[in-house]
């Protein structure tokens, strides 16, 4: 698997409509596994995991003119450009 773990600068008092970008305009991209976007309890940047079944389905979404215009929403409500570390998950399960 492979994807990539994100850190979200999120506008103050845009959180709900940055929450609707996601559930409603992301939809399920090719070879999507999972996604996630926490708001920590200590109020500093969203932090998001998306897993893909593999690179090339990740990389192919990336580029992706439908993920160009989700990231073009997206960036609607954050105060910067999300910060990604992508990467291979080496340890991955469901319990």
């Amino acid at each position: 698997m492979y994807g990539t773990i994100f850190n979200l600068k999120v506008k103050p008092g845009h959180e709900a409509a940055l929450i609707k970008v996601f559930n409603e305009e992301q939809g399920n991209p090719a070879g999507a596994v999972a996604l996630f976007v926490m708001q920590p309890d200590a109020n500093g940047p969203w932090i998001g995991v998306a897993v893909f079944e593999s690179k090339e389905t990740y990389v192919a979404n990336a580029e992706s003119p439908e993920q160009h215009t989700n990231f073009l929403k997206m960036m609607e409500h954050l105060e910067s450009e999300p910060e990604w570390t992508d990467g291979t998950y080496v340890i991955g399960e469901t319990l």
